[in-house]
């Protein structure tokens, strides 16, 4: 079993981009290559700007690079947003700002993908799977208003018998089909999309980690051999940078998500478990998640550590709760096994704002990243531009700071979610 991952092994597009090396200058500055910053670069050079983006790494290396590759409307934070809203806005619009930003970041991505060729594995088809008898009324709920609103004809509910006519696995009480969600190969779409933004004038840099932002009218992104100054500086970088501590940091803390993919399923296994090329993920506040990969391997993940600490295992602790979900897979081989960090938020709600007038950041998507990725970068690049709106939905929502620093919030985090898996494992 290799280190790399999956999706780093079977990438399309093997681009390497030289590091800065020189002092330039550009309109914005975008810290950070995967989804976040990608795709605001992308949407501030289709609104005419000059922009260089800086990637530590490789683009996509990161969080982009490394998740299950789902695209649901599970936005994070989704309740906090909306509670906070409310009192602003009104009931009525605050709902409907929350509902209808579910599903921006799909529509994003479809158009990503039209418009510009990018060939990402992508396939519609999602089950909400229910842990318990219990939590379907949750899932029928949420296909209730699915139903007011419209999207009605995209979801199904299941019942346990549905479910396994969809999934030949013994877990689930039922669960709710959604047609309008996705999975796709993210590396994939993340590099796509960063040839489009190089077509439109982007200049990208990698291996080009931030060692400091010099603020100021014409603030400047320094590098170890060159620098960027610019009119403005968008941070994209997530659970991966330590820029700007004065303002952000003990407010986001790492998880590390445990990934694996198997070696290629025979053409009668993959049919046999998902018959529909559906993904997965389950009801539980800490889940299991997987789906099919365009190669017929099984990428299961699941059981975040909310130390913020890799696990020394990953197959050895997930190969468990596969064999469980799917005993015909019992002893299968697992090719690839891998971790990413994703920031987590307390309140879930995605992190905006700026740490000087015209220094901006956006971070914190607690797990949900593909699609609020595509949704904040369209928020990010209407408010450099000068559209608040959106933006100052997130912006306002107060951010708590753990005045212990970050090592005492992580504990307080993991111990949070250790209670939660201790409730479900119970059945509480």
């Amino acid at each position: 079993m290799t280190n790399e991952t999956y999706y780093s092994a079977s990438m399309r597009d093997r681009t390497e981009r030289d590091a800065l090396r020189d002092q330039i200058v550009a309109d914005i500055a975008v810290i950070g290559g995967g989804f976040t910053g990608v795709n605001t670069a992308l949407e501030l050079a289709e609104r005419g700007y000059s922009v260089a983006l800086l990637e530590a790494e490789r683009i996509g290396w990161g969080a982009t690079g490394r998740n299950g590759g789902q695209v649901t409307g599970s936005l994070s934070g989704d309740t906090a947003l909306q509670k906070h809203l409310t009192p602003r806005i009104g009931a009525n619009a605050a709902a409907d700002f929350v509902w209808g930003l579910r599903w921006q970041g799909h529509d994003t991505i479809r158009a990503r993908v039209a418009r510009y060729g990018i060939e990402c594995d992508l396939v519609h088809g999602h089950l909400h799977a229910a842990w318990r008898a219990s939590d379907m009324r949750e899932l029928r709920s949420f296909a209730a208003e699915a139903e007011r609103r419209g999207m009605g004809e995209a979801l199904a509910m299941l019942d346990r018998d549905g479910v396994q006519e969809a999934l030949e696995t013994p877990l689930y009480e039922g669960g709710l089909l959604n047609r309008n969600n996705m999975h796709l190969h993210p590396l994939d779409l993340c590099r796509g999309e960063a040839k489009a933004a190089e077509s439109l004038g982007v200049r990208i840099f990698e291996q080009s980690p931030v060692t400091g932002i010099v603020q100021g009218d014409h603030p400047i992104v320094k590098t170890a051999s060159g620098q960027v100054t610019a009119n403005t500086v968008v941070l994209c970088g997530g659970a991966y940078h330590r820029l700007e501590p004065g303002a952000l940091g003990g407010r986001l803390f790492p998880a590390a998500l445990g990934n694996m993919a198997t070696e290629p399923l025979t053409a009668e296994e993959a049919r046999a478990i998902n018959p529909h090329n559906l993904a997965v993920y389950d009801t539980r506040f800490v889940l299991d998640y997987y789906r099919l990969t365009a190669d017929r391997r099984l990428l299961f993940g699941g059981g975040a550590n909310y130390s913020g600490k890799a696990s020394a295992d990953i197959a050895g602790e997930l190969r468990p709760a596969l064999e469980k979900t799917f005993p015909r897979l019992a002893g299968i081989g697992i090719d690839f096994a891998w971790s990413g960090q994703a920031g987590i938020v307390p309140n879930r709600v995605p992190m905006l704002g700026r740490t000087a007038p015209n220094i901006w950041y956006a971070q914190g998507y607690s797990g949900h990243g593909i699609a609020t990725s595509h949704i904040v970068a369209g928020v990010m690049a209407e408010a450099v531009a000068g559209t608040m709106d959106r933006f100052d939905h997130f912006a306002n929502v107060p951010h708590a700071k753990n005045p212990f620093g970050e090592r005492a919030g992580q504990g307080m985090l993991a111990l949070g979610m250790w209670w939660y898996k201790l409730r479900e494992a119970i059945g509480v």
